[in-house]
């Protein structure tokens, strides 16, 4: 029951977070969207980092399966400090780009996927079940963030395609 109650608590907060987006009729874009939220804070650094900002303040649409700070703290001791280095840029992009999907894809089309292939090249896993939409083993905790260049999903789990997972 508490794991539930911390859960609604989360998406509640989540969906306050953003009120201020669709309560003006104005749209951010993807970029800007995340930077404007503390949850966010590694997921933009991270897309800094991978030189990423432009492609996802372009025109789209883009579907951002976008893990929170709490997602990427789950990754084993030093992954984070090591994907920001410069090194493994490559890496890091590879990552990045398998949260993305080309088009808009809200969570009503959701009901209608087995699967999504995503602007790294492979595909991710669609499922719902019990009211609960997984992208691979990552839950979506806030679906539908509206942007002007497409789509945000906020998820607990960073996605690793199965090569990177495989090396990390």
């Amino acid at each position: 029951m508490k794991k539930l109650m911390s859960a609604l608590f989360l998406i509640v907060m989540s969906a306050n977070a953003f009120a201020g987006h669709h309560a003006k009729g104005e749209h951010k874009d993807i970029v800007e969207t995340a930077a404007s939220n503390e949850m966010f804070s590694t997921l933009v650094a991270a897309v800094k980092s991978a030189d990423l900002v432009s492609t996802l303040k372009g025109e789209g649409p883009f579907t951002v399966f976008a893990p929170t700070d709490d997602a990427f703290a789950a990754l084993p001791d030093g992954t984070i400090e090591m994907l920001l280095k410069p090194e493994n840029k490559q890496t890091l992009t590879k990552i990045l780009t398998y949260h993305v999907v080309a088009g808009k894809v809200t969570a009503k089309d959701v009901s209608t996927l087995t699967d999504a292939a995503t602007v790294e090249g492979s595909k991710v896993m669609v499922s719902t079940s019990m009211n609960k939409v997984m992208i691979n083993d990552a839950q979506v905790i806030k679906a539908d963030v509206m942007t002007s260049n497409g789509v945000i999903h906020v998820i607990d789990k960073v996605l690793l395609p199965s090569d990177v997972k495989a090396a990390l």
